[in-house]
């Protein structure tokens, strides 16, 4: 090519190509970081007792041999999680203390998930439920937002993801599935989901968490 001729359109297309693909970049990293608003879930003061109330009843009918099955509000549920998970405290209680990556293994462990897991919301669905999961990641904290349906298969818990976002970036289904699956089937995880004997069925009902025993 002679001195001061236009450069060719390969390479045309080389430079602006590599400009676009930095923007998309950009883009991906801006939707990742926003994180999607947590959905409004009903909430009760009085949602501990009447599960308590629920619980007690279930005990009864299950000394009796008498059929169950435990029906749970969403306010219920929520009041529940608040109650039995051990979240890991908010990023402003950890300033001076970031957190560590886990060692690298092949998959995540539940507990490694739960070490970093902030804030959890369940806004249950007419048959499915939506789940809002704050967690922490290299010291930034992130939302992901799945959505999808809880079912019972050969005694194990399984999730069937039908939507979901990474902050405001909406993610591929191909990647809910392979994610959910590589959580829930993987050797350190899948005894976690084994369901106790009793228990024959777990899944969302006209907005309401059931629970079905033998």
């Amino acid at each position: 090519m002679a001195d001061g001729a236009s450069p060719g359109p390969i390479r045309r297309f080389y430079r602006v190509f590599r400009w676009v693909v930095l923007a998309v970049m950009v883009v991906v990293i801006l939707l990742v970081l926003k994180k999607s608003p947590p959905p409004v879930v009903q909430s009760d003061p009085a949602a501990k007792q009447r599960l308590q109330a629920k619980l007690e009843a279930l005990d009864k009918a299950r000394s009796a041999g008498e059929p169950h099955a435990l029906k749970m509000e969403e306010a219920e549920l929520n009041s529940w999680l608040g109650s039995n998970l051990a979240l890991a405290p908010m990023a402003a209680e950890t300033a001076t203390a970031p957190t560590s990556p886990p060692a690298p293994t092949t998959e995540p462990t539940i507990e490694e998930v739960r070490s970093t897991v902030r804030d959890v919301k369940l806004d249950l669905l007419e048959d499915s439920l939506r789940a809002y999961v704050l967690f922490n990641f290299h010291g930034q904290d992130l939302s992901l937002l799945l959505e999808g349906r809880l079912r019972v298969e050969a005694g194990y818990l399984r999730f069937d993801p039908t939507g979901g976002k990474l902050g405001s970036l909406p993610l591929p289904q191909a990647t809910l599935d392979s994610a959910v699956r590589r959580l829930f089937d993987s050797p350190e995880n899948r005894h976690k989901f084994h369901l106790p004997a009793e228990i024959k069925d777990i899944g969302v009902r006209n907005g309401e968490l059931v629970v079905s025993y033998r």
